[in-house]
């Protein structure tokens, strides 16, 4: 199932929530400042990933982010949100 990291006090985050919950999408939510656990586990992320390596250089936070069932990771959540229109793409 899709992982979507967060944070509630994050207005992208909050919209990227919202947008998944809208478009029906399946996911499990990680409030990354609700335990250190959860923080912990966003951080290994984080500072492990390469494609988080631009916005962590630029002071970013990195958040709202993405982990897929297979591992990819991701901060474009947007992409998961799209509409589908048919059962064929």
């Amino acid at each position: 199932m899709l992982k979507l990291y967060g944070s509630k006090i994050c207005s992208d985050c909050v919209e990227a929530k919202a947008a998944l919950e809208a478009q029906g999408v399946p996911f499990e939510y990680v409030e990354i400042t609700e335990s250190v656990a959860n923080m912990r586990d966003f951080l290994h992320y984080r500072d492990t990933e390469p494609a988080l390596a631009e916005g962590k250089a630029q002071g970013r936070i990195c958040i709202p982010f993405l982990v897929s069932e297979d591992g990819t990771v991701s901060t474009d959540w947007e992409a998961y949100a799209v509409t589908k229109t048919c059962d064929c793409c």
